[in-house]
């Protein structure tokens, strides 16, 4: 197998490639490889040919010989030239019909090689034609080496130059000498058609062992990357856990420290009440928050989330969101827009409505002077849902990151919340196959959108 993994051209595997492909472009690349050393050795071969049989042979029958084989060699040299050209590390449907068209090249050839016999088979003296019958024996065993790679042309070059030898012999030993040929003539014409088997079934054989190899290294190849992706995934994931248990410590004992402050104040001078208890039940509704969002995300984590798919009238859950977050957007003096849309969507309508409802929340807490437009659009023949806000916007160096548990972005003006939100939103998003996308510029404010689909789709 040696020239096998030596091969240079297709050993790098695009991730688009499939399996079948990539085994059939090697095996290709591998053919071409020893393609033209098997010239330059016929090229030899034929000068050697003409050198030993000119005094023996008829010449014009010689030399028209070697003119249909330079011939032919001249075109399989070109054909190695194209494919050098354009077709180094080339696959699919171009190689295979590279090697379709001129597959015919490599029979002519064989087929040009084994009509020598009709120059000097029982014509030329016994040692020229002993020589002459190594020469071809050899050749057949030679393909087997070189050409099996590319089962089509093997089996063309084979057959190429077992069928003019044999049309040769027979007619030299019928046609020629009748049926008085002797049984030693008889006997070679036998031992070549075995011959011919044997080097058609070891050519088969040893084309099958290769493929073997490489469907082989193709699947040891697909495991190491398999189990690289596994593990480059494990070790993101014991990093994200690392950093959502301390981020979540560090958030947790903020609130909490705050209520033992409170309360120890309390207990000191509870005539202070009235001051007090606003900041204890500010301070446990922050650890409140905090959990439910934990919780939120731990539960998206570790249970797949079953999608209801329904039809969801866009009207009826804009409405909802507006009886929902309104309030909100009173308390914070911001305006609170809705353009609703008639139409209907297919999507699960409870966390359609939770993801949409976590980008909204985002934006009310982030804005603060100005206000929020909730908006049902068409854009590009995709019908999303758009939340625009005049808030301090996002730089482009973190529009990227926002998804991740627990960022939150280094300006004054956003650091409220606890950076669950939006990676709540991108798990949902995952999941239901809405993308989110995002827009914004730093101090102008943002929109995030949620692309839906139509019901049928």
């Amino acid at each position: 197998m040696d020239h096998l993994s030596a091969t240079r051209p297709g050993t790098q595997r695009s991730p688009d490639i499939s399996r079948e492909e990539w085994v059939e472009m090697r095996l290709i690349h591998t053919f071409m490889r020893y393609a033209q050393p098997g010239l330059h050795s016929a090229v030899v071969l034929l000068v050697s040919m003409v050198v030993i049989l000119y005094r023996h042979v008829d010449p014009f029958s010689l030399f028209l010989w070697a003119a249909a084989v330079a011939a032919v060699t001249l075109g399989r040299y070109r054909v190695i030239w194209i494919y050098q050209r354009s077709l180094i590390g080339v696959s699919g449907p171009a190689l295979r019909a590279f090697m379709a068209r001129y597959t015919w090249t490599w029979a002519a050839s064989a087929m040009m090689w084994g009509a020598s016999m009709w120059v000097y088979f029982l014509k030329a003296p016994v040692y020229d034609q002993f020589l002459g019958m190594v020469v071809l024996v050899g050749m057949a065993g030679f393909a087997v080496g070189t050409f099996s790679s590319w089962l089509p042309c093997f089996k063309s070059y084979v057959d190429g130059l077992g069928l003019s030898v044999l049309v040769v012999m027979v007619y030299n030993l019928l046609v020629d000498n009748g049926l008085a040929a002797t049984f030693n003539s008889s006997g070679l014409l036998v031992l070549f058609a075995i011959y011919w088997l044997v080097i058609r079934v070891s050519g088969q054989r040893l084309h099958y062992v290769q493929r073997a190899y490489l469907e082989l290294q193709y699947d040891n190849s697909e495991l190491i990357r398999s189990l690289t992706e596994k593990s480059r995934a494990a070790l993101e994931a014991v990093e994200i856990k690392n950093r959502f248990i301390a981020s979540a410590a560090h958030d947790l004992r903020q609130p909490v420290h705050a209520l033992d402050l409170y309360a120890g104040w309390l207990v000191a001078e509870p005539e202070f009440v009235a001051q007090i208890a606003p900041k204890i039940v500010r301070s446990t509704k922050a650890v409140n928050d905090l959990f439910n969002s934990l919780f939120d995300l731990a539960g998206l984590e570790s249970n797949p989330l079953r999608v209801n798919w329904q039809t969801v009238d866009l009207a009826g859950l804009l409405q909802d969101l507006e009886a929902q977050y309104a309030p909100f957007a009173r308390e914070r003096s911001l305006r609170f827009r809705i353009r609703a849309a008639t139409g209907q969507v297919r999507s699960d309508p409870v966390l359609l409505q939770r993801l949409v409802g976590n980008l909204l929340s985002n934006a009310l807490r982030n804005t603060h002077r100005g206000g929020v437009l909730l908006a049902v659009r068409t854009r590009g023949g995709v019908r999303r849902i758009e939340i625009w806000d005049t808030g301090v916007g996002i730089a482009k160096e973190h529009q990227q990151a926002i998804f991740q548990e627990f960022y939150r972005i280094p300006l004054q003006g956003t650091e409220e919340g606890f950076g669950l939100g939006l990676a709540i939103v991108s798990r949902l998003s995952e999941a239901m196959g809405h993308p989110v996308g995002l827009a914004s510029r730093s101090g102008r404010g943002s929109v995030f959108w949620v692309e839906l689909r139509e019901p049928g789709r």
